[in-house]
């Protein structure tokens, strides 16, 4: 896995169900850039990205991971903008500094407001500290992921949004939006109450770059039961 020859110019260290891996798999594709995934589990005995072969890579034991030659980048967001500022075109950010502002902070209320209290090692801690059992864990993530999704879809009453997040192009805001949704669905949390992100996720997931970065298409995803 981790020290093995390249077959591209981008290796991603990867995990079928991580939305934040999700997210760099569909700016790689929007962007038309081959890569390798080389994915690290992240239940499996324990967890493999605490080995230290990936610890070396990333010490702070995390999907996902991009290694491009000798240089590795951590943390989505900044891969994401990394992919932007070397390979603008297509753009996922507008070109107006407005329009930037608007789609980082779309972009950020999911990053840094809804993912962080939904990632795997907060829901295994409030396991093993507070005794949470499936049920009050689902509760959980309902609620953070309802709270930030009527946030975000009050955010696109602003009159900037069109088939996408911002205006008629994918953007970041929508390479946030997609996994997020995911996570939604994933536990139990009906989308109703979100008519322009539900009509704007569904627009993205006619792109074949989203399509091909869904969990379910990924090499370590489990078979259909």
């Amino acid at each position: 896995m981790v020290g093995e020859q390249a077959l591209h110019d981008y290796v991603l260290y990867d995990y079928w169900r991580s939305s934040a891996a999700y997210r760099v798999r569909i700016a790689l594709n929007l962007k038309g850039l081959a890569y390798e995934s080389r994915p690290v589990h992240l239940l499996r005995e324990g967890g493999e990205q605490h080995a230290p072969a990936y610890r070396a890579l990333n010490p702070q034991e995390l999907v996902p991971c991009l290694c491009e030659g000798g240089r590795v980048l951590t943390q989505s967001m900044a891969i994401v903008e990394y992919l932007e500022e070397t390979h603008p075109a297509p753009p996922l950010l507008p070109a107006d500094a407005a329009g930037r502002a608007r789609v980082r902070a779309l972009a950020q209320l999911i990053a840094c407001d809804v993912h962080p209290l939904g990632n795997l090692r907060v829901l295994q801690r409030l396991e093993t500290q507070f005794g949470a059992d499936p049920a009050a864990r689902g509760e959980w993530m309902r609620h953070w992921i309802a709270a930030g999704l009527q946030a975000f879809e009050a955010h696109l009453a602003d009159g900037a949004a069109g088939r996408y997040c911002h205006g008629d192009a994918p953007g970041l805001a929508d390479v946030l939006l997609v996994p997020q949704v995911y996570n939604a669905l994933r536990w139990q949390l009906p989308l109703e109450d979100y008519p322009r992100l539900h009509g704007i996720h569904a627009a993205c997931n006619e792109l074949e770059a989203f399509r091909r970065a869904a969990p379910e298409r990924q090499p370590d995803a489990p078979p259909p039961a």
